[in-house]
């Protein structure tokens, strides 16, 4: 029952970093920056990717998630007051679909609730079969 609730808990942990990966993303949608070299850049958004982990047989042993930097992190965007404007008055904004951000979000609150699941599942096989040994002994 415990690597049970040890994989639980990495997937808790993976929801975890899921979650403020898109809560960084939304609060920092706005955070312009210069697209030219040198420049102060935009807010680079973050991904998360998760990656299984085995023993050296194969076996499950939960998950590992790590932040990883979108690819393609900037978007040209028009605005020509900004400090950060170039001649042009292009400025980079963070590459973030609000849209795409919810659905993680939503992600993450659905591996919430099944890794939290998992544990209470676990822990009422674990009461039970205490019982048993009780009532054996």
């Amino acid at each position: 029952m415990l690597s049970t609730i040890t994989i639980a808990l990495s997937g808790l942990e993976a929801a975890s970093k899921r979650l403020s990966a898109g809560a960084s993303n939304i609060a920092n949608v706005q955070t312009a920056g210069s697209l030219e070299p040198g420049g102060k850049a935009p807010y680079t958004p973050l991904d998360t990717q998760q990656t299984a982990q085995t023993d050296t047989q194969g076996n499950g042993q939960g998950v590992r998630a790590d932040f990883v930097p979108r690819q393609n992190p900037f978007v040209p965007a028009f605005d020509p007051d900004s400090p950060f404007a170039d001649e042009k008055g292009i400025v980079g904004l963070p590459n973030v679909n609000l849209a795409e951000e919810a659905v993680n979000i939503n992600l993450a609150e659905l591996q919430f609730k099944a890794n939290i699941k998992t544990i209470e599942t676990a822990s009422e096989l674990s009461e039970e079969l205490l019982k048993i040994f009780d009532e054996e002994v």
